[in-house]
């Protein structure tokens, strides 16, 4: 029963990493929205696109990881 509990914190497909990707950009977009409302102009601008930037740098390390634990669990 504990295994199967502990394989919900574990990511080991791409499109279980897109789909975690989704949830974070919906997040993050919608965090974006209230940076926009809260500090109009550039500053609002400068947040929102911080929040969508790590979004990215999020998803492209978890996909990134996944392709490396493919290559090094199939040497040992």
């Amino acid at each position: 029963m504990w295994k199967k509990f502990k394989r919900l914190f574990i990511i080991k497909t791409k499109f279980e990493a897109f789909l975690i990707t989704y949830g974070l950009a919906t997040g993050a977009v919608a965090r974006g929205q209230a940076y926009l409302v809260q500090y109009p102009g550039f500053g609002g601008k400068l947040l929102f696109l911080a929040c969508t930037g790590a979004v990215f740098m999020a998803g492209a390390k978890m996909i990134e990881a996944i392709e490396l634990h493919k290559v090094y669990s199939s040497d040992y």
